[in-house]
């Protein structure tokens, strides 16, 4: 597989915290306790969480199947309870993480109801499951479309308000997700909603270019969030307790 090809496939993520990131670290902590906690953060790429977590005493793991993002991980920011593996296939046994981080992951795998059961089973009894998925309401697509044979990176508009068997011929690639489909992954599972929100971006390579244009669109965007209209938010924030 190509770089490129790895890229539409498995995602590109940011290889710089920022904003965006600090922002959703926060979010998690307030439903985690991460002091002393064991930790998974399934689809951990470079490590970025697994060494925030770390950097707050948790006992934090990561799993991905990019060896190269987990070797950088270990080279980098010298993590070492890293493994390859599957979000479907966990190679955990149950009832062993206090939290399991799914962030933005779901949308490339290949079953997701699988990886969420996973996720559920290697998860204590009152532990949690923190999902971050792409929103099918959000505006733009951004994880690039194709156009006939033609992928371009980027966000592109409007993709995802189209009818199924359009919106996936531009991005057979990846999932969005409404909330009746995250509420789909979690059926039958014992266990009850925390929370469940949508939320709006960090804007971090607008802040780049402009500052001021981030900090107005966070404003509005953020107090976005505490109105109807945050269905329109970039992800889903899911927060799913196991049942003791």
């Amino acid at each position: 597989m190509t770089t490129e090809d790895k890229s539409i496939k498995l995602g590109h993520p940011s290889y710089v915290w920022r904003f965006g990131q600090d922002r959703r670290l926060d979010m998690i902590r307030r439903f985690v306790d991460l002091p002393g906690a064991h930790v998974l953060d399934i689809g951990c790429g470079i490590g970025a969480y697994v060494q925030k977590f770390s950097a707050f005493d948790a006992r934090a793991f990561g799993v991905d199947v990019d060896t190269e993002k987990l070797a950088d991980a270990h080279r980098d920011k010298n993590l070492d309870l890293l493994a390859v593996s599957v979000s479907e296939t966990l190679p955990f046994p149950e009832n062993f993480f206090d939290a399991v981080l799914l962030h933005e992951v779901i949308e490339h795998v290949d079953d997701d109801a699988q990886a969420i059961r996973e996720a559920h089973r290697v998860c204590k009894r009152g532990g949690r499951v923190i999902v971050f998925a792409p929103n099918r309401l959000y505006p733009f697509e951004t994880h690039g479309a194709y156009f006939g044979k033609r992928y371009v990176f980027g966000n592109i508009p409007l993709i995802g308000w189209l009818p199924d068997f359009l919106r996936n011929k531009f991005a057979p690639h990846v999932r969005a997700y409404t909330i009746r489909d995250i509420r789909a992954l979690f059926a039958g599972l014992d266990g009850r909603t925390i929370t469940h929100t949508q939320v709006y971006p960090g804007y971090d390579k607008i802040a780049r270019r402009s500052a001021m244009l981030a900090r107005v669109l966070r404003g509005v965007t953020y107090f976005l969030e505490h109105t109807p209209l945050q269905v329109f938010g970039l992800s889903h924030f899911v927060v799913w307790e196991k049942k003791q």
